[in-house]
């Protein structure tokens, strides 16, 4: 019924809306757009991965994740996840591989988080932002399982990356992995910016 932007922060748009339910009831929903964001699985190999420790300001600690970032306006989630990799670990992949898309907070944010997973992967100097206080880690498959039932890893992203690599442990998916080019010509984006490829695919 009416639409009213409460708040716009560098990236995030906060909305309050009167809206009318089927049953014609009136409610006030309030909510938050959100660019949308990429996670990346960064595999040395299927049970051993790249792994960061953030300190994240709203909750006042340090959360165990996967390498994430937010998509920059009009960005393919695919390129989000190489240039989110090369900046946060300094690592580029040869292959990549989409496990899927998740809705982490559907009551009151249309933000998404795509899933990739990528091996195949040739270190070099992370390329942090000035802001971004991170460090890097190995951790196995069963490193991880063990603290995820200890209660030790609550980031929700995170989590489902589990499952997925879970899931592939036991065989009940099978990643498609493929070079960015092969990606790119699939969905048909443009070629990758060279820098964000290993060097014998493009640098």
């Amino acid at each position: 019924m009416a639409s009213e932007q409460v708040l716009q922060g560098s990236f995030l748009k906060v909305f309050r809306d009167q809206a009318r339910l089927s049953n014609g009831t009136l409610v006030q929903r309030e909510y938050i757009r959100h660019p949308g964001a990429v996670m990346v699985v960064p595999l040395l190999r299927p049970d051993r991965f790249i792994m960061e420790r953030q300190y994240r300001y709203p909750l006042q600690q340090v959360l165990l994740e996967f390498p994430a970032g937010k998509r920059d306006p009009d960005e393919p989630t695919l390129f989000t996840g190489m240039r989110e990799l090369l900046e946060e670990t300094g690592y580029r992949a040869q292959e990549w591989a989409l496990a899927g898309r998740l809705h982490n907070a559907a009551a009151y944010s249309d933000e998404f988080i795509e899933i990739w997973l990528a091996r195949g992967l040739e270190a070099g100097p992370p390329q942090l932002d000035a802001d971004e206080l991170l460090d890097t880690c190995e951790l196995g498959l069963q490193e991880l399982q063990t603290m995820a039932a200890r209660g030790e890893l609550s980031d929700a992203k995170t989590q489902i990356g589990l499952l997925w690599l879970e899931h592939w442990a036991a065989g009940r998916w099978q990643p498609r992995f493929q070079s960015p080019q092969a990606w790119c010509a699939e969905l048909g984006l443009p070629q990758p910016d060279s820098t964000l490829l290993p060097a014998h695919l493009g640098i």
